[in-house]
């Protein structure tokens, strides 16, 4: 085996998330009389966390009273509807079968707010992976290397042993700010051209990715 651990974002890494988002922001938007917006937009706006998501998603000269009550209606609505037509990503729960089969440690770092990061990560990966975190009092949004480094810590892992695997930008840094080496997907929501430049490790589906790892 390469490594030992194996650090996943989860939005556009694990799982398409994206259609779920949308209808919440669209729900939060025209609640308050404001336009929807598109599922491209939405693609863009996310990855660094729901108050980031909805700031970007608001229209521009929106108060921060009004952004934030939008965040709330967003936060029911998404709480209730998070797992709708959310789904793996191809060949993604085989290979967590895999790495788990071989004694490798799967963690999941994410932006996503952490109680949706577990019931996402228990509904679809149950028992495929070791530990995943996402944004709380004690871990910080991404790039933040202290949601990585926790996950080491409980792992028994160190940065010499592990990488992380994510769909953008935000993920390349958090690994760069952990000291861990990065595999980049393709199949998320940022595209090779959206990215700063192209990773040197990079998979475009599910048995790219895993010739990398093992």
């Amino acid at each position: 085996m390469k490594y030992r651990c194996v650090i996943f974002d989860l939005d556009g890494t694990l799982l398409n998330t994206l259609d779920d988002l949308k209808n919440a922001v669209n729900a939060a938007l025209e609640k308050r009389g404001y336009a929807p917006r598109t599922q491209e937009e939405v693609r863009l706006f996310v990855g660094n966390g729901v108050a980031k998501l909805i700031e970007r998603a608001v229209p521009a000269g929106t108060s921060a009273e009004e952004a934030a009550a939008i965040l709330e209606d967003f936060r029911e609505y998404y709480n209730t509807h998070i797992n709708v037509e959310t789904h793996p990503y191809a060949g993604i729960a085989a290979l967590l079968g895999k790495l788990r089969a071989a004694g490798v440690k799967v963690g999941v770092n994410s932006n996503k707010y952490d109680a949706a990061v577990q019931l996402l990560m228990n509904d679809h990966f149950p028992g495929l992976f070791d530990k995943a975190v996402g944004e709380s009092a004690t871990v910080p949004k991404k790039p933040s290397p202290i949601g990585v480094e926790t996950l080491l810590k409980a792992l028994g892992a160190d940065a010499e042993s592990a990488v992380y695997v994510g769909d953008s930008g935000v993920d390349e840094q958090t690994a760069k700010n952990a000291g861990l080496p990065f595999i980049w997907v393709s199949w998320g929501f940022r595209k090779a051209a959206e990215m700063p430049e192209l990773p040197e490790m990079h998979a475009d589906d599910a048995a790219q990715l895993e010739s990398l790892l093992f």
